[in-house]
């Protein structure tokens, strides 16, 4: 295997935990206006995701390096034609940190109800934007013989890449209530758990439509082995749910992010960055990576580096690991 195929997998392997991880907490953001009905129980789902949520984004700080290192005419081409789409999400994640900080400075009802807005709408467009995202990219967008992208905004906007955008978002608002149902006690622990069963049979739907129409559109058969296994462990976690097991009920709903992520890397490869305009011109892992020597001292440094990240951000969530409710709010307030 060439050193730019490694990096594809290991590109492929940072998206994977940033949606498993990130995924949650983008789910847990949605549901402070689907799920709590006061300001302690937005204040308790805030808590379950404050001391990680931060953590998570390092994934999306690693997969953006590691893209921009190994395969610079991708990042190159990515970042230019989704210019408005990644500049939007980014400034989501901004403000969501800055809510994250800023909404408990004050006491006022109004102050912190505004920052609980802006988390909101800060994860719900993310989350649905990463699905459409993606799904261009695997679909293929407009790119010239230059490697340009020629395209318009609006052409990202089919119907493809929405339904794998209404995919993410469902998938993330799934994957958060469970999460939720794990990390909390009382009365909504219980609701979290009833709103996970109804988001998980919404989530199969959009999830079947997707991963069927990727798999007829360019699949083969390893990408159709991972999309079963993304079913079957989408289907145990809304019976592990049910059955009131949240904990395999997350893991399951973290290996079906995981096997649907695998699925579209795998109907990807080996391009990057497919030309719907002509194959010829579209990006590969050979003609868009950096040089063999770049990808050497890269692979050092994260054979070195990725290890020791892993360790202390799963130590975090040892540290954090306990649930809470409504009872610790009202302890803290004294």
């Amino acid at each position: 295997m060439e050193l730019h195929d490694v990096w594809f997998v290991v590109i492929a392997f940072l998206w994977t935990g940033y949606f498993f991880l990130e995924g949650f907490d983008f789910g847990v953001g949605v549901l402070t206006k689907l799920l709590a009905r006061d300001r302690a129980e937005r204040r308790v789902l805030i808590n379950t995701i404050g001391p990680v949520w931060d953590g998570n984004e390092v994934w999306l700080l690693s997969a953006g390096g590691a893209t921009f290192a190994a395969f610079p005419e991708w990042y190159a081409t990515l970042f230019s034609g989704f210019y408005l789409p990644l500049l939007l999400i980014l400034v989501c994640l901004i403000v969501r940190g800055v809510a994250f900080e800023y909404r408990a400075k004050r006491g006022e009802e109004r102050w912190q109800r505004n920052w609980e807005h802006a988390i909101f709408w800060t994860s719900l467009l993310p989350a649905l934007l990463w699905g459409v995202a993606f799904g261009n990219i695997v679909r293929g967008v407009k790119i010239d013989a230059d490697g340009e992208y020629v395209g318009t905004v609006l052409d990202l906007l089919n119907p493809y890449a929405l339904l794998g955008g209404l995919v993410t978002l469902a998938l993330f608002t799934f994957h958060g209530a469970v999460f939720t149902a794990l990390k909390t006690v009382g009365d909504i622990r219980l609701r979290a758990r009833r709103l996970a069963t109804v988001l998980g049979a919404v989530t199969a739907v959009l999830a079947l439509g997707f991963l069927g129409w990727t798999q007829l559109d360019q699949g083969n058969g390893a990408s159709l082995a991972v999309a079963g296994v993304a079913v079957v462990a989408l289907v145990g976690a809304i019976g592990c749910n049910l059955a009131g097991r949240e904990g395999w009920s997350f893991a399951l709903s973290g290996v079906t992010i995981t096997a649907a992520v695998a699925m579209l890397f795998l109907v990807l490869f080996p391009d990057v960055m497919p030309s719907s305009l002509d194959p010829r011109w579209s990006l590969t892992v050979s003609n868009a990576s950096s040089s063999p020597y770049t990808l050497k001292i890269m692979t050092w440094c994260a054979a070195i580096a990725a290890p020791v990240v892993m360790l202390y951000q799963g130590w975090t969530y040892w540290v954090f690991r306990k649930r809470i409710g409504t009872h610790h709010i009202a302890d803290a307030s004294h």
